[in-house]
């Protein structure tokens, strides 16, 4: 018989096979990757548990953020609203300030115009006293006298008619 290479390859192969067995390879081997096959599922479990988190964070702050554009609208609404409040009540307290100020200012006139109306007695008065004493120095003759006294108080009240009108 004769022992060719391929005879020696298949032994070597054997031994090599059994000193693989011998030294408990093939469960070391198995142990390192049922190890990784455990180590990869507990990273994908705590990656699932933070994608979860992640999603309750997202919609935490997507329920913020819409809880903040509700509130800023109702902030801008209550400033618009107030807003328009000052500028009604503004309006207000202007129109009756003028109010005040043409009453005062109506009231005003009217002192005035009864304080010229009794100016205008006065003088006319004063004149009429002084056309009468001038007449009495100046005239001797009565009948004379009470035409003059008679035509200056009718002038007297043609004048504070006319005044009074």
């Amino acid at each position: 018989m004769t022992i060719d290479a391929t005879f020696w390859v298949t032994i070597s192969f054997f031994i090599f096979l059994g000193i693989l067995i011998y030294f408990k390879i093939p469960q070391k081997i198995k142990e390192t990757l049922d190890q990784n096959i455990s180590n990869i599922k507990s990273q994908i479990n705590e990656a699932e548990k933070l994608k979860e988190e992640a999603k309750n964070i997202l919609t935490e702050h997507e329920k913020k953020i819409s809880n903040s554009k509700d509130e800023v609208n109702s902030m801008i609404n209550k400033a618009n609203e107030e807003a328009e409040k000052n500028v009604i009540k503004t309006n207000d307290q202007f129109h009756n300030l003028m109010e005040n100020r043409k009453k005062d200012a109506e009231e005003r006139i009217r002192q005035l115009k009864i304080q010229a109306i009794k100016d205008i007695k006065n003088a006319s008065v004063k004149i009429a006293i002084e056309s009468a004493e001038k007449l009495f120095k100046n005239s001797l003759d009565k009948s004379k006298l009470d035409k003059i006294y008679s035509s200056g108080i009718e002038e007297t009240k043609l004048a504070l008619k006319k005044k009074s009108s």
